[in-house]
Order: C-alpha cells, then sequence, then structure tokens
C-alpha cells in the first residue's frame, strides 16, 4: 500500500487506518478521509486501502465513501494494540528507575531443521526484544527478558531447544567494558538518529498543541497519526538498553519527554474529536510521565 510523507513523517495507507480505530474498534469514514486529506492523500487510495482490508478479513464494512463505517476484527484490534509494558518501562529507565545491574542475560538455541518455522520465529521474536547475535544460536540482552523468550519458545513447541544464561563477565576478545560492548554489538548510531527524527517530529507538533486557539479535529488526529507513526519507527528497533550503557546525553530520553507533552495534550481535549484507540491505551504512563521535570 503507497506511502505518504507529511510534515516529514511517512505513514501509509494501511497505517491511518489502523491508527484511526477508535475505542470501540470502529473506524468512522467522515475521519478517515478529512485526515487522509490533511495528509495529502487522495480519496482513491484511501478506498483501495479499505478494499484491500475488507478482503483480507482485517475489516468488514458499512456503506461507502464518507459515510463509511469500518469494524475491525480482534485480530487487528491485538495486532495494533502497543506494548504498554515496553512503553512504560522506557520511561522508567529515563527517570533512574531501572537501574542496571551488571548482568547480562543470554539465550542459545539450537532448534533442528526440522522444525525450521518455529527456529525463524524464535529468531524474529528475540531479536524484536532487543538481542543482539554473539554467534549462530547465541544472543544477549541487558535486560531480564528469560519470561518473554520462555513464553515464545513454549508456544512455538520448541523451549527444550533453548538454554538461558546469565553472567556479570561478558567480554569478546579482549574486550569487557560494558559501554564499548554495548556500542559493538547494537547499532546505537542508528538508533540515536531515529531518535532524533523523533524529536523533530515531535517538537514542532508539539508548539501546534500548546499554541493559543482550538486546532480542527482533523489536525489533532492528524499530529496523534504522525505521532504514532514516528514514534513506532524509533522505538521498534530500540533494544532499550540502561542509560548506563548508553552514550549520554541519549536522544531517546529527550525524544520520549516530548512525546509525552504531546500525548498528555491530546488525551486531555474537552471534546469529542478525542485521539484513536492506540492513545487511549498509553493513557497510564502518560500520567505517570507527563509533568516530569525538564519536559
Amino acid at each position: 500500500m503507497n506511502d505518504t510523507r507529511h510534515g516529514g513523517v511517512e505513514i501509509s495507507t494501511r497505517a491511518l487506518v489502523e491508527g484511526m480505530v477508535r475505542e470501540d474498534g470502529t473506524v468512522d469514514g467522515g475521519e478517515l478521509y478529512s485526515v487522509a486529506d490533511t495528509l495529502g492523500m487522495t480519496d482513491q487510495q484511501v478506498r483501495l486501502c479499505i478494499n484491500r482490508l475488507v478482503t483480507d478479513g482485517q475489516f468488514t464494512r458499512e456503506g461507502r465513501g464518507r459515510r463509511v463505517l469500518l469494524r475491525s476484527t480482534a485480530d487487528v484490534r491485538r495486532s495494533i494494540a502497543p506494548n504498554v509494558e515496553f512503553v512504560r518501562y522506557m520511561y522508567q529507565q529515563d527517570r533512574g528507575q531501572a537501574p542496571w545491574d551488571g548482568t547480562w542475560h543470554l539465550v542459545a538455541f539450537a532448534v533442528p531443521e526440522t522444525a525450521r518455522p518455529a527456529r525463524d520465529a524464535l529468531r524474529d521474536t528475540i531479536v524484536r526484544l532487543g538481542g543482539a547475535p554473539l554467534h549462530g544460536g547465541l544472543y544477549v540482552s541487558a535486560n531480564a527478558w528469560e519470561d518473554l523468550v520462555e513464553a515464545e519458545a513454549g508456544r512455538l513447541g520448541v523451549l527444550d531447544c533453548v538454554t538461558f544464561i546469565t553472567s556479570d563477565n561478558l567480554r569478546i576478545g579482549e574486550e569487557t567494558d560494558p559501554r564499548t560492548l554495548a556500542a559493538r554489538l547494537w547499532p546505537l548510531e542508528e538508533i540515536a538518529k531515529a531518535h532524533t527524527r523523533l524529536i523533530d517530529v515531535a517538537r514542532p507538533r508539539l508548539d501546534r498543541l500548546l499554541a493559543p486557539g482550538a486546532l480542527r479535529s482533523a489536525e489533532r488526529l492528524t499530529i496523534a497519526i504522525e505521532l504514532a507513526a514516528e514514534f513506532t519507527r524509533a522505538t521498534e528497533p530500540d533494544p532499550l538498553l540502561p542509560p548506563e550503557l548508553l552514550p549520554q546525553p541519549w536522544p531517546g530520553a529527550r525524544a520520549r519527554a516530548l512525546i509525552a507533552q504531546c500525548w498528555s495534550r491530546l488525551l486531555h481535549q474537552d471534546d469529542q474529536a478525542a485521539p484513536p484507540r492506540l492513545f487511549r491505551l498509553y493513557a497510564d504512563v502518560v500520567r505517570e510521565v507527563a509533568d516530569l521535570p525538564g519536559n
């Protein structure tokens, strides 16, 4: 599905539709097309996207055009829901509430070729959780991830093929310094650049949210979609390393502080044009972090 760039943010029509899902699982056609207009998407782009999503069984449709009402399936609602616990953990790290204890967490797996789909799925999960490869089938994280990896391995039926190790002594060649090892194991420069882009996206949108005068409903929804897209783009590849292992100042902390302020403004609108469901799912986290000193 075609991507559209607006205000420096690349958004696909599918991401737009999924981002517009409301608390009751529906997407209002009028709101959808209004936000699409603001993003510079054509009606044809939106219609083609809707047709594809309906054909694929992701949504059902009632009505046509700007009066359409889409209803998402339970699978869609689960897939687009952000992992709020991960988001909460990010902010705990930024606040110094999740200090690193010096422990490295290692996972090794040797899944036979006969179970190759399960092996590939387990590897994908380990990488998604921030694991860095050390050798074939051996990955390391600075976070306690054992329960998450174990749950996925159990679901895939390969738990007996997985070994869990913890150590406070990781050495690669002659290198033992934790911060140097982190810079070697994870692409920190690329991750930092992604967070810097998030800062560049969040700052002008926060200025608009703080400016006197009310924004139109479509403008607020557009800001919500843009922030969600860029936040996801920046955080998905982030291994959430503890501050002790990161260069300082780390742009991720600044980016998240700005995003928290944006969420806070979006979540406290006093009319019916509230942000969509995905921002409601962040509400508890926002309440915890929106008033951080220095924000």
